[in-house]
């Protein structure tokens, strides 16, 4: 089970890569940070597929996605200097919360 969710976080820091280049590629006009972006969404992908084998695709697109738009706020405030308002804030904290209670409550049946 450690070994899945190992594929998740590497699920997750390769689609953060991939989404922090979006605004370096330049509408895909740069062809290195082009090609890196494509090879970080296709490992993400490809590291998924071993995730969903193990955990509902529920779970694992909720965990993914909210600690995908959590980490990339978190970044894009730090290397861009994109500004969060105290409502983004709260938001991102109350992500991680559902994450943790998804993950909490995901081995009882529903």
């Amino acid at each position: 089970m450690i070994k899945t969710y190992l594929f998740l976080a590497g699920a997750i820091i390769c689609e953060v890569c991939g989404t922090m280049l979006l605004p370096v590629c330049q509408n895909f006009t740069k062809p290195i940070p082009t090609f890196f972006l494509a090879v970080f969404y296709l490992s993400a992908f490809y590291l998924l597929t071993f995730v969903v084998n193990k955990l509902p695709i529920a779970i694992v697109y909720g965990v993914w996605s909210g600690l995908g738009i959590f980490t990339i706020a978190i970044l894009g405030y730090i290397f861009f200097k994109q500004t969060l308002s105290w409502q983004a804030i709260l938001g991102l904290f109350l992500i991680i919360v559902g994450v943790v209670l998804v993950n909490s409550f995901s081995s009882k049946a529903i």
